[in-house]
């Protein structure tokens, strides 16, 4: 049965709220953060039996992770543009959608070009969810709160990262009901993303929807102000948004690269559980990490308004060089080292993981008015992911065609050599490039302020 849009608006109302005023948008909101980790860490977590069940290599391995992350970063401003028109609800669960049937497509593929191919679908789908995720959480806290809503956003993320990579490598090794246990991990997820598709589309409610106008009347911030072109326009010209998307081509560079870790692992020694432990820990640490590093974001904005969050972020990024140093040089690669590992990444996992969420999601949403939001994380993963998804093939071709991964015990050295140059080279040039936003920020906040004093015009968009 359809519904008008009053009789959906008066349904999803009278269920916003569950008690103590947890609001279930919200909990829904953070649900699909959980399943969109989850299926991001799917296939990294079974590229040793994705290697041996189609026979390819490291290179080829990482095309695959560029095909997602590349194809995610161009239509990422799609996002923008959908949200212009149709409320974030909507929005979502089409991106939900699609990324469910094609990680369903991926775990029933038979040929590795079709691997391919589906996940390169995935990336759209993805396009779609994380823009919209990022602004329905600016807009649903306050400046003095925004870190830690987006550190809560990326802890329950990182749970479910956590969750879908171990459920995967444990799965992996096993066989139910005649399919090889990575095949189920890839349909199990994408039955879970569908449902929580349905949900967000029924029961989530966007903050922005239900503001006020000046003449009394309903309708979305965004509506048919601008066009998709204008919003664009108006967020690649501010200076620090440039100067985020540049250090954040550079910074996720290390992180796009460490999707080789699980096999890495393997490779050294460890069972397909210990490595799952191992990547775990990391993961968990990156968990708390990103909401600590939110938390400790909104503290120093109130103290050090101009730069607090700017220093946080590149305390947290300079980190990554010498624990990048001690993972690959410095502890034995050996099955024997399994302790230290564990240290070194569960203390990895619990500083390295702060820029998002103390400096770059809350400046964001303060240097753009509150109907460009959508568009300035859709520009973000755009310029952001596009170059960064390069660094899993760049670690597949240094490991083969420089330091010489090939049959025999040098694969995991010639591998954590590659990991070693596409981590600790960027994180370390990645601190340096956040230093102009100490000249641009205020001027930028204080530009933002003054456009979101501009009325809007046009009428609420319909479902």
């Amino acid at each position: 049965m359809k519904l008008s849009p009053g009789s959906r608006f008066r349904i999803s109302k009278s269920r916003t709220k569950m008690k103590r005023g947890v609001s279930i948008s919200l909990v829904l909101i953070n649900l699909a953060a959980v399943l969109e980790r989850a299926d991001e860490n799917l296939l990294p977590s079974v590229y040793k039996e994705v290697s041996e069940a189609f026979r390819v290599g490291p290179t080829e391995l990482g095309y695959l992770t560029f095909a997602r992350n590349f194809v995610q970063a161009l239509a990422s401003p799609l996002a923008g543009v959908l949200v212009l028109r149709y409320d974030r609800p909507a929005v979502l669960a089409m991106g939900t959608v699609c990324w469910a049937l094609s990680t369903a497509a991926v775990g029933l593929s038979q040929r590795f070009g079709a691997v391919a191919f589906w996940r390169a679908v995935n990336g759209l789908g993805l396009a779609v969810v994380i823009p919209a995720l990022q602004s329905f959480v600016a807009d649903s806290y306050g400046d003095g709160a925004r870190g830690t809503g987006f550190g809560v956003l990326s802890f329950v993320g990182s749970v479910g990262g956590i969750g879908g990579g171990a459920l995967a490598t444990v799965m992996a090794g096993q066989e139910y009901w005649g399919l090889p246990g990575w095949r189920c991990a890839f349909l199990l997820t994408a039955l879970l993303s569908l449902l929580i598709g349905l949900l967000i589309f029924l029961f989530v409610d966007d903050p922005r929807k239900l503001q006020v106008s000046r003449d009394g009347k309903k309708r979305s911030p965004d509506g048919f102000s601008a066009s998709a072109w204008e919003a664009a326009r108006d967020v690649a010209k501010v200076r620090s948004f440039q100067i985020i998307a540049l250090q954040g081509i550079v910074g996720s560079f290390p992180w796009t690269a460490m999707v080789f870790l699980t096999m890495w692992f393997e490779l050294i020694g460890f069972d397909n559980r210990t490595a799952a432990g191992l990547i775990s820990l990391l993961a968990m640490g990156c968990a708390v990490g990103a909401f600590l590093g939110g938390y400790l974001g909104d503290r120093v904005s109130g103290s050090f308004s101009r730069g607090g969050r700017i220093m946080l972020a590149q305390f947290s990024v300079f980190v990554g060089v010498p624990f990048s140093w001690c993972l690959f040089r410095l502890i034995p690669q050996a099955a024997t080292s399994r302790g230290e590992f564990a240290a070194v990444l569960l203390l990895m996992g619990l500083t390295i993981s702060w820029p998002a969420n103390c400096a770059n999601n809350p400046i964001f949403a303060e240097i753009v008015p509150a109907r460009q939001r959508t568009m300035v994380y859709a520009f973000d993963r755009a310029v952001e992911g596009g170059l960064a998804s390069l660094a899993a093939p760049a670690v597949g071709f240094l490991a083969e065609r420089v330091f010489g991964y090939g049959s025999g015990p040098g694969k995991a050295a010639a591998l954590s050599k590659g990991l070693l140059l596409t981590m600790a080279l960027p994180w370390c040039l990645c601190g340096f490039l956040y230093s102009p936003l100490y000249f641009t920020l205020e001027r930028d906040q204080a530009a933002a302020k003054e456009q979101e004093l501009i009325p809007l015009v046009g009428s609420s968009p319909e479902r």
